[in-house]
């Protein structure tokens, strides 16, 4: 089985560049048939990319915690979610940008697999692990932050077209792009989704730290960085919903709230500190 997922995951990732090459033609030249081919290759290397996880997982009696798995999981969930948006708002351009993603996903597991060795957990560690609060707590903090992913590129693009419609700057790129408000949209919906499965997965995560009982659990700097991504997104939420604020400052919190996402990514896999160390 451990050879089968392999295989899977070179073909997935092998989709997934030919589909990112053609969402790429398809934003250029906007042709619909080639559009169709893209997502075709999407769908095609999302499942060849479930069955690889899978048949990982029956490898080793169960899906692994560590950070290039992680990572799969990040790359999968963020591909299932924009099938999912795009079949709920039918805007088709999103794959350009969130395909690309994906795949640098799954590239990075790979090389970290490459440089780095399995983690050796103690005994203490592998009984915190021991718990079914632990795989929802990972599998909703991967959703919750490919949809933070979805809206700070929803939002990066909104701030991009307005500066270009603000120097009266028209291009190919520009013309392809949906309006302002769908952006501004599709940035809301997704965060005000991700924001409550990521407030569970936090929770299912101190939940577990109390169980077993942790001294100043909450000193834990993944911890601590969770709490401030937490906290932006609900600033984001506040502003967006009491409607007196611009949108270009809620679309440039929700772009910072993905930047501390991803430096509590790279704490988590760099900072030897603190008792939540599974995805080094």
């Amino acid at each position: 089985m451990e050879q089968a997922s392999v295989v899977l995951f070179w073909f997935a990732l092998a989709l997934y560049i030919c589909a990112t090459v053609l969402y790429a033609y398809q934003f250029v030249l906007k042709r619909s048939s080639v559009g169709w081919w893209a997502r075709f290759f999407t769908g095609a290397g999302f499942i060849c990319q479930t069955l690889s996880i899978g048949a990982a997982s029956i490898s080793t009696s169960g899906t692994q915690f560590s950070g290039p798995n992680q990572l799969m999981l990040a790359s999968w969930a963020l591909v299932l979610l924009y099938f999912v948006m795009e079949h709920l708002i039918k805007i088709k351009i999103y794959g350009t940008f969130l395909i690309p993603v994906a795949v640098l996903f799954m590239v990075t597991s790979q090389l970290m697999k490459g440089f780095a060795g399995p983690v050796a957990l103690t005994n203490v560690q592998q009984a915190q692990l021991a718990s079914w609060m632990v795989p929802f707590h990972v599998a909703l903090i991967v959703f919750a932050n490919a949809g933070f992913a979805f809206g700070a590129v929803s939002s990066m693009l909104y701030l991009w077209q307005s500066a270009q419609l603000k120097k009266h700057h028209s291009n190919a790129v520009t013309r392809r792009l949906p309006s302002l408000s769908t952006l501004q949209t599709v940035a809301r919906r997704s965060i005000t989704f991700a924001f409550p499965v990521y407030a569970a997965g936090l929770l299912l995560g101190i939940f577990r730290a109390i169980e077993e009982d942790l001294s100043a659990w909450w000193f834990d700097p993944r911890i601590m960085m969770a709490g401030i991504v937490w906290l932006t997104f609900g600033v984001y939420l506040t502003l967006v919903y009491r409607h007196n604020v611009s949108t270009r400052t809620s679309s440039w919190v929700a772009v910072v709230g993905f930047v501390f996402v991803v430096i509590l990514a790279v704490i988590a896999r760099t900072v030897p500190a603190g008792f939540h160390v599974f995805g080094l």
